[in-house]
């Protein structure tokens, strides 16, 4: 189906065409119909942060912000789902327009801006969905709080999530919020994951229940900056790394159109930066985090590609956009 569709929505406006997908499958996902979009995939369970994945490719953040469609990213059998990112308040995101295709390289570039409905809509749309498998939660703080008042955002975030979510992911890695990146760093990141760790123990006690924390971070790090950020990882004892998210760099899309975007840039262009950032993580690491995989992922070779890196789990999201649902079921079958 999503053959006959594609050349449809890839002539539409980016956002337009992504909105319309989306309504579409909040609707399909609740109706009889459903079954036109599901598949029957091969369990091949994966044991990670106490957690049991059904199998290891997820889908990546960014795609489903609100949680509107999670039972139809289900039903086309991915191994887990992570909606967001989400903010403590609504918020609109950048000027439009801030979505652009790059078919020459398979790949986006988007400054959309962490556009959602907040952290309390998502939250009831979770509460609504009927899917029982892994859940991740993807939390940022809003453009105008300031970087140095960030922290508070995400415990927000944190204290309203944590009971409907798996794992919660923090995002301090996209591009397009002003001044977030900089919370990978030195003492703000220090500060961020002390305060997130302690809150997090707070909720589990009240919760009864442990959710794992993890941390997603920008492939655009020298060796440095990513050791420093590895360092801070383990001595906070934080529960896993999402590496990574969109990249600055325009290498290999120079010359296409839309290549000068401000912007993150994913797809095959992001593939061998973020599959070099999780092979230096699993050393720096030494075994102590589990690692998910994710940038350019869009063929079983990739895949095997991330895995053999060091990554645990894999997801996808540019792949997913040119190739369907289709790409989850090769991935799948076709891992070892």
């Amino acid at each position: 189906m999503y053959s006959l569709l594609k050349p449809i929505l890839f002539r539409m406006d980016p956002e337009r065409s992504h909105d319309l997908t989306l309504g579409q499958l909040a609707w399909l996902g609740k109706s009889p119909l459903k079954g036109l979009i599901s598949q029957s995939i091969a369990d091949k369970p994966v044991q990670c942060m106490g957690l049991t994945f059904k199998n290891p490719l997820g889908l990546a953040a960014g795609l489903d912000k609100n949680g509107a469609c999670i039972d139809a990213f289900a039903a086309m059998g991915f191994g887990f789902i992570e909606v967001g990112t989400v903010t403590p308040r609504p918020q609109a995101g950048n000027p439009k327009p801030r979505l652009f295709r790059l078919p020459g390289a398979e790949a986006i570039i988007n400054r959309m801006g962490f556009n959602n409905l907040g952290v309390d809509n998502l939250v009831n749309n979770v509460k609504a969905s009927n899917y029982k498998g892994i859940l991740g939660i993807n939390i940022g703080k809003n453009k105008d709080t300031p970087v140095e008042q960030g922290t508070e955002d995400y415990l927000i975030c944190l204290d309203k999530v944590y009971g409907h979510a798996s794992y919660v992911t923090v995002n301090i890695s996209s591009p397009n919020t002003p001044g977030l990146r900089s919370m990978q760093y030195g003492e703000a990141f220090d500060e961020l994951l002390s305060s997130v760790k302690a809150r997090q123990q707070l909720l589990a006690d009240q919760h009864g229940r442990y959710v794992p924390v993890v941390v997603k971070i920008a492939p655009d790090m020298n060796l440095e900056e990513l050791q420093s950020v590895a360092d801070c990882l383990r001595r906070h004892r934080m529960d896993g790394v999402i590496a990574t998210n969109t990249t600055l760099s325009r290498e290999g899309v120079e010359q296409l159109e839309h290549g000068d975007e401000a912007g993150g840039l994913s797809g095959k262009p992001v593939r061998q930066k973020s599959t070099a950032t999780v092979q230096h993580l699993k050393s720096m690491l030494a075994g102590e985090l589990p690692i998910i995989g994710v940038g350019g992922i869009d063929s079983q070779g990739s895949a095997q590609e991330k895995l053999a890196a060091g990554a645990d789990l894999l997801q996808i999201y540019t792949g997913f956009i040119y190739q369907g649902p289709a790409l989850i079921k090769r991935i799948v079958n076709g891992i070892a």
